[in-house]
């Protein structure tokens, strides 16, 4: 979502304008993040009224983001796992520019998949109790991946 909005506001006020919305997704809960998200409405909706309204009118899927805990968040908002992921998958397929079938495709990526996973290795911090809150949260779902 903060990315979405720099479309919208000047580069001259771009770093400004994001360290303000620290307040926002680093709230605790969903109220103080509505009710911080409220300020900067006062303070930036009149220069930037576009990248405001985005904000409010998306916040049934951004209000969801709070239900999980600081460590959780932190993870679920670091995209650089799914930016190498996606970077991986557009290496593979660039190789080889036509597939006979949609599932020779699918085949590709599958296997290029399983050689990106070998390359994880890299550990999160509080990775022990991101991954208790997640079973508690989540259950069976996680617990039988590990």
């Amino acid at each position: 979502m903060l990315r979405n909005s720099f479309k919208y506001v000047n580069y001259s006020d771009l770093k400004k304008f994001s360290s303000d919305f620290k307040s926002v997704y680093n709230a605790p809960n969903e109220s103080a993040a509505r009710s911080e998200l409220e300020k900067i409405k006062e303070k930036w909706g009149r220069k930037y009224p576009y990248a405001i309204s985005n904000w409010e009118n998306n916040w049934e899927d951004v209000s969801s983001f709070f239900q999980f805990s600081d460590d959780i968040r932190r993870i679920m908002y670091t995209t650089n796992i799914i930016e190498g992921l996606n970077r991986q998958y557009r290496k593979v397929r660039k190789t080889k520019s036509v597939f006979p079938s949609d599932s020779s495709l699918e085949k590709m990526l599958y296997l290029a998949s399983g050689n990106v996973i070998k390359k994880w290795t890299q550990r999160y911090r509080n990775w022990d109790q991101v991954l208790n809150q997640m079973i508690v949260l989540y259950g069976d779902r996680i617990t039988q991946y590990l």
